[in-house]
């Protein structure tokens, strides 16, 4: 986010989860407060993003989107071995299990808002804009 007031907003978002773990209401407040940052910026996805993670987290009390998918890492090539580009890279699913894993979810999606301008970030934004649309 390129305000400094809806930073601000995040990182008392982020030391809040820490704090208090998800607190719905207060994370909700927060989350309304941002939205207008995010219009303000034209940001067409971060705007989605921030209206359905509290529509997300009002309707369940928590938040249940897993991290984003990760690429796992390609095995290493025999000596003598050439990289294939037609292999395909198998991407690790994560599940949210426990609340540990529901904060850190929370807690990434706020520091992608916070970065969005770098590309893997960008990825993930819409990862996490795909999943609350769909969950």
């Amino acid at each position: 986010m390129e305000s400094v007031e809806g930073n601000k907003i995040i990182v008392k978002l982020q030391k809040g989860l820490t704090k208090d773990g998800i607190n719905a209401d207060a994370i909700v407040k927060g989350l309304k407060e941002l939205r207008p940052f995010a219009l303000e910026e034209k940001d067409p996805t971060l705007t989605k993003v921030t209206r359905l993670a509290y529509e997300h987290i009002e309707e369940n009390k928590t938040f249940s989107i897993p991290l984003p998918p990760e690429e796992a890492i390609m095995p290493e090539l025999e000596e003598g071995q050439e990289a294939d580009d037609s292999a395909e890279v198998e991407m690790i699913v994560n599940s949210i299990e426990s609340d540990d894993d529901r904060l850190e979810s929370l807690d990434y999606l706020f520091s992608l808002m916070l970065d969005r301008e770098n590309v893997d970030n960008k990825q993930d934004m819409f990862a996490y804009r795909d999943a609350l649309k769909g969950f």
